[in-house]
């Protein structure tokens, strides 16, 4: 058995930049365990632009690294402790002072310096992006807001409300995995294009990213969802206990945790490989995750329903947890996407709140041909929901409100942010910050507002990451 070979990197990793992929890359190729220290931000101090937490999650969640902590001793200690066989720094530093070199020569151990550096730092990016975000145009529903007596001041009260708020979030667990490739020609045995992976990244993803945005936004926030027996089980326990969500996976032997792994090169699709299983899970499972919801209901305000057609939400069950919530006056929102031809937002009955796309809508009560309006009242009709919010992409949001109580009954928010970088997780950042609100105290229109606020905020940003409470109060004080 060969012996393991360990090499070292340190740094700040303000953000993970190509240098620094390739910087691992070459570490791989000369050993067998990287391991990466991140300066704390005692040790970094005004070179670390963001939390060290934040800068630590990043390294963590690249595939590359087998091991990473937050390095808040001096370098000599951390080296005599671990003591490496090679330590590895951009060819930068190669005619710069490295206190390193002295101290690795007094166990045998090497500097090596890596090549093919980029010529541009993390600080360089970041004090990029940080202008970028500034210069971003969220922009709050004036005109909306006025219509419906809503202040920035009164969003910021609700907004400080969601801390009270106790919730379980109930649907398919997803992990999404995206894999960089560098391409290296055409095959010549077939006519096939030929890669190599170059980085890889995992996001939770489906129930367990609307559960992490209930935590960021200080809500007491649970998860029940099904996986698999298998390594990216683990991985979703590990990142959920970071994102602060109480999560209960159950365990189903027959099936693997749901894993969606998108190949990419140069930002553009190559692939798309999805594991996972849309049979209905069993009976036993299906009681397992009843008398979860029976024992936790009388501390519960909100039941999300998070459904991607994957099986863990089988009518059955839902049905059976509508009865216990009504029951126990707990309140309901869902949320169903569809694939295809395939998932109905309407079996979710006498919800308070349910958030489809307008395809979501048009699928659930097959009409292809009529308006917005009447396709939301159909819908009201079919689901008994007191409340929709149908998403529109870039034009915004139909908010159709069955129990307002005004004179209004249909509204609309346009988009608020015309700076796009991402899409993905805007649906759940609404759901979450939309069903929050009404959980708070606010109204639909108060709902709308918030959760068109948050899919703004969601949108400016690549990947979806859980929102914080501060970015929700930022923008409305804006």
């Amino acid at each position: 058995m060969s012996k393991e070979k360990i090499v070292f990197i340190s740094g700040n990793f303000n953000i993970f930049h190509p240098g620094h992929l390739r910087l691992f890359r070459f570490a791989k190729e000369i050993g067998n365990k990287l391991v990466i220290g991140v300066f704390s931000d005692r040790v970094a101090e005004d070179l670390a632009l963001i939390n060290q937490e934040f800068r630590l999650e990043a390294i963590k969640n690249n595939l590359l690294v087998d091991e990473a902590f937050l390095l808040d001793e001096s370098l000599e200690d951390c080296l005599l402790k671990i003591k490496p066989d090679f330590v590895v720094k951009g060819k930068e530093y190669e005619y710069k002072s490295n206190p390193e070199e002295e101290i690795l020569k007094r166990y045998g151990g090497k500097l090596i310096f890596s090549s093919g550096e980029t010529t541009f730092t993390s600080d360089d990016l970041i004090r990029g992006e940080i202008n970028k975000v500034k210069k971003l145009s969220i922009t709050l529903p004036d005109m909306f807001m006025s219509r419906h007596s809503i202040t920035k001041e009164r969003l910021i009260e609700l907004a400080a409300k969601f801390s009270k708020v106790r919730l379980c979030v109930l649907g398919d667990l997803i992990i999404d995995e995206y894999i960089d490739c560098e391409p290296l020609g055409l095959s010549q045995e077939e006519p096939t294009i030929v890669v190599t992976p170059v980085n890889y990244m995992k996001f939770i993803g489906g129930a367990g990213i609307v559960a992490a945005h209930a935590a960021g936004l200080n809500a007491n926030a649970n998860l029940i969802s099904i996986v698999g027996n298998d390594p990216t089980s683990e991985y979703a326990t590990n990142q959920l206990k970071n994102y602060g969500v109480s999560a209960k996976l159950i365990v189903d032997e027959s099936r693997p945790t749901t894993l969606k792994q998108r190949f990419r090169s140069k930002e553009k699709g190559l692939l798309r490989v999805s594991y996972l299983h849309q049979e209905e899970i069993s009976e036993k499972l299906q009681m397992e995750i009843i008398e979860n919801i029976e024992s936790m209901i009388n501390s519960l305000d909100l039941i999300i329903f998070s459904d991607f057609n994957y099986g863990c939400l089988p009518q059955k069950l839902v049905q059976k947890i509508i009865d216990i919530s009504k029951k126990n006056n707990v309140m309901l929102s869902a949320d169903s996407q569809s694939s295809s031809q395939i998932g109905d937002i309407g079996r979710f009955k006498e919800m308070n709140l349910i958030a489809p796309t307008e395809r979501e809508a048009r699928i659930s009560i097959r009409d292809n041909n009529n308006g917005l309006v009447i396709v939301a009242e159909k819908l009201m009709d079919y689901s008994k929901a007191d409340n929709i919010l149908l998403k529109m992409g870039s034009d915004g949001l139909l908010v159709h409100a069955g129990s307002s109580g005004d004179k209004w009954v249909t509204e609309r928010i346009e988009a608020l942010n015309s700076s796009i970088k991402d899409v993905s997780g805007a649906g759940d950042s609404l759901l979450i910050a939309s069903s929050l609100t009404l959980a708070a105290g606010g109204n639909i229109w108060e709902a709308a507002c918030l959760g068109s606020i948050a899919a703004a905020i969601q949108v400016s940003r690549v990947g979806n990451t859980p929102l914080t409470i501060n970015e929700i109060i930022d923008v409305c004080i804006s």
